[in-house]
């Protein structure tokens, strides 16, 4: 169904399920036989209402719906989009590296690499990662893919010493992780803390959104087995193609 094609099937005023029970079902049966692909903007809600023979009101509770599964994402002032195939899947609450990630997902990583440098810690930086201001940081700025969709976007400064040489890997599709391991420095924990925020031009640009649009922030500091700072990250996630998935436990006294 895209903004020219007429939606196949039919909704029954006397059929026993709900009508928007069963807009969500047709809508969800174009995407599984591959007729919505993914990344596909529906028609306009008075075209679909049109089609299907339902009040809007009734249409947004499909779609709403559809977008709690992760079927759909809504794009204000822009429509409703089939989601692509990456969220589908939570992520774990486990730390494990961007590419391992993709590999138990079943998911090709990739990197566009934009900025890949050694400069000075600021104050700020030096404070989180425990060392000196204006000690030499690697800089590396990417944005993460997975099967060519942009996921997010990943800033992540660490003290040069601890891997010298690290500015000359190529991380296209190099992993950090790996290229850390192989250093003999290994990750233990990672400290995060998550914001919403909207896309500023520059972001939007790069994870192929609209500007405005939510993305969610992870701040992150790695530190090691002895709880020495290792790196520290800024990742912003497209607020439709991510999904964290984590657990309270309830402590008893």
């Amino acid at each position: 169904m895209n903004d020219s094609r007429e939606v196949a099937g039919v909704i029954l005023p006397g059929y026993p399920e709900p009508l928007w029970i069963q807009a969500v079902n047709l809508i969800r049966g174009e995407i599984d036989r591959g007729e919505l692909r993914p990344g596909s903007r529906l028609a306009p809600e008075r075209e679909l209402c049109r089609q299907l023979g339902i009040s809007r009101v009734t249409l947004r509770k499909a779609l709403g719906h559809l977008v709690e599964e992760g079927v759909l994402s809504a794009s204000h002032g822009r429509g409703w989009y089939v989601t692509q195939a990456a969220p589908k899947k939570e992520w774990p609450n486990s730390l494990e590296s961007f590419s391992e990630t993709a590999a138990r997902m079943g998911l090709k990583p990739h990197s566009k690499v934009f900025t890949a440098q050694v400069s000075p810690a600021s104050i700020d930086e030096a404070e989180r990662l425990a060392i000196a201001p204006g000690t030499p940081l690697f800089r590396l700025e990417r944005v993460r893919l997975l099967d060519g969709v942009p996921i997010a976007l990943d800033l992540t400064r660490i003290p040069l010493a601890l891997v010298p040489g690290i500015e000359d890997v190529d991380f296209a599709d190099r992993s950090l992780y790996a290229t850390l391991s192989a250093a003999g420095v290994e990750p233990a924990r990672a400290d995060s803390t998550i914001e919403a925020t909207k896309a500023d031009d520059s972001a939007a640009a790069r994870l192929d959104v609209a500007p405005g649009d939510p993305l969610l922030v992870m701040h992150q500091l790695a530190v090691g087995a002895d709880e020495e700072p290792l790196f520290v990250s800024t990742i912003q996630y497209a607020g439709e193609r991510y999904r964290l998935r984590t657990s309270f436990a309830r402590s008893h006294g």
